[in-house]
């Protein structure tokens, strides 16, 4: 069953770390993401730029409104993700509790599947 794990940051964050800092970072989190494609439990992953490189879309009464980040009102953004295959939601929440991004901010845990459900 897969499962999305969303990386939640707090808006700035990255800017308060030094590059070395930064780069072990990411490092912690590829090595996370090389154990679990050698476990078999990876199905997809990737890290996002910050919310200032963002764009936000929506369409009303057939008018596209378009949104330059950063947004002022997010206190959060979500960094990257991880796309994870696993039997159940106690097993997506343990591998989420692996995750070293736990240690500096929230890894979201949500199942995928239809959007009415």
């Amino acid at each position: 069953m897969p499962y999305m794990l969303l990386i939640v940051e707090p808006i700035g964050q990255r800017a308060g770390r030094t590059p070395e800092q930064g780069c072990e970072a990411y490092a912690s989190m590829q090595r996370f993401a090389e154990g679990l494609n050698a476990r078999g439990a990876l199905l997809g992953v990737n890290s996002l730029t910050s919310e200032a490189n963002g764009v936000r879309v929506q369409v009303r009464e057939g008018r596209r409104d378009l949104l330059d980040g950063p947004f002022a009102e997010a206190k959060e953004m979500i960094g990257g993700y991880f796309l994870i295959d696993c039997a159940t939601q106690d097993e997506a929440i343990a591998i989420a509790a692996e995750c070293p991004a736990a240690a500096w901010c929230t890894v979201e845990v949500r199942e995928v599947g239809p959007c009415f459900m």
